[in-house]
């Protein structure tokens, strides 16, 4: 019995992170990337519907999709994050280190770009800041399944 429990929960955590990593991308991600391209600071509008090769899915989904994925991984990981602030700081971190470097070392030459963006700071520091607005949006969206769920122990412990 105790088993079934513990798979069920570890189902909902995984539906739960799923849902919370692609909404985040969606709200978070992509309202930050707004503000920055109203700014100046990005050259590229959010919100691309730029069919992506090879499935011509836009750009926003699959991004989202990958959000949704960055946020089960997170959703396995953040219970054993001690305290309501550090919680807070970790999804930020999070966000903008493991999805950013995975970006910059893996998926920009797989796309024909230089490593890291050529490592050029204000590419860097654009990554890193829409990926730290998305942890923070996962965290919030993840807590608040949780408190809808009538759980709230369960996705934040």
């Amino acid at each position: 019995m105790a088993e079934k429990e513990i798979s069920a929960d570890l189902a909902v955590r995984i539906l739960c992170g799923f849902i919370a990593g692609f909404m985040a991308t969606l709200i978070f991600h992509q309202l930050a990337f707004a503000v920055m391209w109203m700014t100046g600071l990005v050259r590229f509008a959010p919100y691309s519907m730029k069919a992506t090769h090879p499935f011509g899915v836009p750009a926003v989904i699959s991004l989202a999709f990958w959000g949704g994925i960055w946020g089960i991984i997170y959703s396995l990981i953040e219970r054993g994050i001690p305290g309501n602030a550090i919680r807070w700081i970790a999804a930020f971190l999070f966000g903008a280190i493991l999805p950013s470097a995975f970006a910059l070392l893996v998926v920009f030459p797989l796309k024909g770009l230089p490593m890291g963006g050529g490592w050029r700071l204000p590419l860097l520091a654009t990554v890193f800041v829409l990926n730290g607005a998305w942890g923070i949006g996962t965290a919030l969206i993840l807590k608040a399944l949780s408190i809808i769920r009538g759980r709230p122990g369960l996705l934040t412990r």
